[in-house]
């Protein structure tokens, strides 16, 4: 129970305290409704075509006009928010899930062998700039969804990995984690019982960075062509399909460019009332 009551601690100390996190959780929670309900709100299909001509004003047909094939870029906006959303969600939650495990297990045996293989690979990996990286493995493996989103988890979970492997050790050293290793429990339940409970404001704080610099990622790809390939529709490759319609005045590439701006401001809102709330309880 030490971990579900640190959670519900976490949420409890997250919720809305002012006008601007209110805003963030706001913005949050609009992309995901819109995105889990695209199929049935969207006016159209993401590879329907609604016009003639490319790159057409807003209508009663398109509200934010048409994009490159003259299709909706209102129903393409609404299944990019499904897509995107959605492979962000899933790389932070394996980029957390490895990150955690492994940077409490190197954590705990600070100094041992395993603790220095696993340090030294990270270190291997994180000096690769993430778009290079990426890049790298995209070309080499093949530009497919699971790639994709493998790769982004691993350069994600080596940051994650860094500051629970500095976090445990912190907390290792505690009389509460020696008396529970003298009765002979085992790493896993320590990282469990003991570690994560203690650490988790950090890392909740951490998950919100990780989730936003997951789609910021995920989008730069997709605009390199290296991500979500079409017709499916993300945001990033929206951007990419429609860039010379800004000098038309078109919606179509300003929309999604918006889209990655309003989530990455509602990150950032939301996350100010947990980093800036202080006061957790063990």
């Amino acid at each position: 129970m030490a971990i579900e009551n640190a959670i519900i601690t976490v949420l409890w100390a997250a919720r809305p305290r002012t006008v601007t996190s209110g805003i963030g959780v706001v913005i949050l929670a609009a992309w995901c409704v819109l995105g889990l309900l695209a199929p049935l709100i969207a006016p159209h299909g993401y590879g329907d075509s609604v016009g003639d001509s490319a790159f057409s004003g807003t209508s009663s047909a398109a509200i934010l006009g048409t994009d490159f094939l003259g299709r909706d870029v209102f129903s393409r906006l609404l299944y990019g928010a499904r897509l995107t959303l959605g492979l962000a969600a899933v790389t932070t939650a394996l980029a957390f899930g490895g990150g955690v495990l492994l940077g409490g297990l190197a954590g705990l045996v600070h100094g041992r062998v395993l603790d220095t293989i696993l340090s030294r690979s990270v270190d291997v990996i994180m000096s690769f700039p993430s778009i290079m990286l990426a890049m790298i493995v995209l070309t080499g493996l093949g530009m497919s969804l699971p790639v994709l989103v493998g790769t982004v988890a691993l350069i994600e979970g080596t940051r994650v990995f860094r500051l629970t492997r500095a976090l445990t050790m912190e907390v290792s050293v505690l009389e509460f984690v020696e008396s529970a290793r003298l009765r002979g429990e085992g790493v896993l339940w320590i990282i469990r019982r003991e570690i994560l409970p203690n650490i988790l404001q950090p890392l909740a704080a951490d998950l919100g960075l990780r989730f936003s610099y997951s789609i910021l990622l995920i989008s730069a790809l997709s605009f390199l062509g290296l991500g979500v390939q079409p017709p499916h529709a993300d945001w990033g490759g929206m951007v990419r399909e429609n860039i010379s319609g800004i000098l038309l005045g078109s919606l179509a590439p300003i929309a999604p460019a918006a889209a990655i701006a309003s989530i990455t401001i509602g990150v950032t809102l939301t996350l100010d009332a947990l980093v800036g709330n202080r006061r957790f309880s063990n």
